[in-house]
């Protein structure tokens, strides 16, 4: 599919990451006003909250936009996606018939504050990149032994904090925690000192299920996408996770970025799983391409200095899909809600530039970066600021997911001194 022209000229821009191609979803709100829901066309957000008021979207007796969150569209199902998406292609296509009427309920991007596009019910983090799981498994139990036995035939994953997700920009404060080296007998309660990343995508979950579902109908039932940065504290995870896995160390927060990209923007990218040295069990076959070939990178910039790209990836490396691990979620008779995000693991590729997390790219502190102010990284240092970007390139177009951005605080004084 090549570029759909728009009467907003920012949105031709083959470069631009918001074309009507694209119209993924968010929640804004300007000076004095109260957040709402928007849609992103290049350099500009349709006020889509104003639209339905003004009688320019219908799509149900009730209002849908009347709430700063996207989660009562989601939970109408596919049939209303659909709708919704074909009535803005109509509001905002070069010669569309109402565009005296739309053009008003333009909002400039730079004059807006990004909120969280919706409400998380819960949220799960998978451990689904074949690449990432082989090199932290290298590290600690050696390349015979790196991945586990259940690996290979199903996507590992652990419950974690929906309160603890937040949008792209919130600082984000170093972690107080439990930790154990080698070289000590007792624990101690320090902050942390091996922070980290995790690039990942995140599925969204837009209708609810209750009891197993197969993983078309998983695929179905997934409304979007945003990028995920799971922040890690790589030290405490050492001395709590066995034998549960993680809690505290992945606690301290989760970011995403601003705008929910649907399934309908990235349909043309989808792409095959990998190949498999076993097969998988029935529940979990692949029924079709299910993962999308997005371009992924990271940049790392200490407080008040350039960047540096410090790794560049593509979904496509993920060894289970987002509606294999929603299906699988589900074979337990888990109860799936409108809401749920599914984190799809660190995505990492098969070479060092393409690790998505500094405990890879560092190979656990022993080969620190160097970036392009000439300083060194294992791990992130206060006052750094890490950037996830995401992107899918068509036909004259691109597919943009808005950055994932964090700063990272210094720890509070110790909340526990006496």
């Amino acid at each position: 599919m090549p570029l759909m022209k728009s009467w907003v000229a920012s949105a031709n821009d083959p470069s631009h990451p918001f074309p009507l191609n694209n119209l993924p979803y968010g929640v804004f709100s300007t000076a004095g006003a109260d957040p709402r829901c928007g849609v992103a066309i290049g350099d500009m957000i349709l006020d889509v909250t104003a639209a339905e008021a003004e009688g320019l979207i219908a799509l149900s007796d009730i209002p849908l936009f009347d709430v700063p969150f996207w989660n009562e569209l989601m939970e109408e199902g596919p049939a209303v996606w659909a709708a919704l998406r074909e009535r803005l292609i109509a509001l905002l296509s070069d010669g569309a018939a109402e565009r005296e009427k739309v053009e008003p309920l333009l909002v400039p991007m730079d004059a807006a504050e990004l909120h969280m596009p919706f409400a998380v019910s819960e949220y799960t983090d998978f451990y689904a990149g074949r690449n990432h799981a082989f090199n932290v498994g290298t590290m600690f139990r050696g390349p015979e032994n790196a991945l586990p036995p259940n690996w290979l035939h199903i996507p590992i994953g652990y419950n974690g904090r929906a309160s603890s997700v937040v949008v792209s920009g919130t600082d984000i404060r170093r972690p107080w925690g439990q930790l154990k080296s080698p070289d000590h007998d007792k624990p101690a309660f320090l902050p942390c000192r091996r922070f980290d990343i995790e690039l990942e995508m995140g599925a969204i979950v837009g209708t609810p299920s209750d009891g197993p579902i197969t993983v078309q109908e998983a695929d179905d039932h997934i409304f979007g996408y945003v990028l995920l940065n799971d922040w890690s504290a790589r030290d405490i995870q050492a001395w709590e996770y066995q034998p549960l896995g993680p809690f505290q160390a992945k606690a301290t927060a989760t970011s995403i970025s601003p705008w929910i990209v649907t399934k309908a923007a990235l349909e043309p990218f989808r792409c095959d799983t990998p190949a498999r040295e076993f097969e998988l069990l029935d529940h979990l076959k692949d029924c079709g391409p299910m993962l999308y070939d997005i371009d992924l990178e990271v940049t790392m910039a200490p407080e008040g200095k350039e960047a540096t790209t410090i790794a560049r990836t593509n979904y496509k490396e993920m060894y289970y899909s987002a509606a294999q691990q929603l299906a699988h979620h589900t074979t337990s008779g888990c109860p799936m809600n409108t809401g749920d995000l599914l984190g799809s693991g660190t995505i990492s590729g098969a070479t060092k530039p393409e690790r998505g997390s500094l405990l890879e790219l560092s190979w656990g502190g022993k080969e620190p970066l160097t970036l392009n102010t000439g300083e060194t990284r294992s791990f992130i240092e206060d006052g750094d600021t890490l950037t996830l970007k995401g992107a899918a390139k068509g036909d004259g177009y691109t597919i943009g997911f808005g950055d994932c951005v964090g700063s990272v605080l210094p720890a509070l004084e110790n909340p526990y001194a006496r």
